[in-house]
């Protein structure tokens, strides 16, 4: 029989964790340098909401690079900055949201599965988490590889929470982020959009996009919203 647990899913910056520092902006330019040589920048690029892919292709396009350049040294780009991070990201444990820590401990308890959906590379999503102290909280996650927007990291993360039995028909489904893009996805692939302000959006910016839940941070999340 299916289980019918609760399946909670995460964006990670902003609403997990905030003020990161500059490393991961830092990795992405310094990829694209070693594989393209090519200088480009994070600067006025609106990163918030963002996969990694788009984020670095908006650099490399504004820096002149025609589109099939761009595809053909995407992977190796990719795969470099991941490996950039790996080695710069810092201690993350002050930079962790108000009142997830205590969040994710009752979600485990309770027996809710937790996962990711982010625009982070999967590498760089787990070590943010991993320098946070947060990862052990995490079954599974759909990271910026494996779909074209954040609609379809939703779409990839229930499959496979399906496929692996975690979740079934009876099972209550949301996502819980801190930016409109965050919100839409979740309506997109009808599931209870729970947006939190601890991001660059403001408590009545999101308000304006209707999410089904909103909360000024993780303190106020109750169980029974997503139980």
């Amino acid at each position: 029989m299916e289980s019918a647990a609760p399946l909670v899913l995460f964006d990670i910056d902003g609403t997990l964790v905030r003020r990161a520092g500059p490393h991961h902006r830092a990795a992405l330019v310094e990829a694209v340098r070693h594989v393209a040589g090519v200088e480009t920048t994070t600067e006025d690029v609106p990163v918030a909401g963002m996969l990694d892919r788009d984020i670095l292709t908006i650099m490399m396009r504004r820096s002149g690079m025609n589109l099939k350049a761009i595809r053909l040294a995407m992977p190796d780009i990719m795969h470099h900055a991941q490996s950039i991070y790996g080695g710069s990201c810092p201690d993350l444990q002050r930079k962790v949201c108000p009142g997830v820590r205590r969040a994710l401990a009752k979600l485990q308890k309770h027996g809710v599965v937790i996962g990711l959906v982010t625009g982070n590379l999967t590498r760089i999503g787990w070590k943010k988490l991993e320098q946070a102290g947060l990862n052990h909280f995490f079954r599974f996650g759909a990271f910026a590889e494996v779909a074209k927007d954040r609609s379809g990291l939703v779409r990839v993360a229930l499959k496979e929470a399906r496929r692996q039995k975690w979740i079934g028909r009876g099972s209550r489904l949301s996502l819980i982020g801190d930016h409109p893009n965050d919100v839409n996805a979740a309506r997109a692939n009808r599931i209870q959009a729970i947006a939190v302000a601890t991001g660059p959006a403001t408590f009545g910016e999101l308000m304006e996009h209707s999410p089904d839940i909103l909360l000024p941070d993780m303190r106020a999340l109750d169980l029974e919203m997503v139980l």
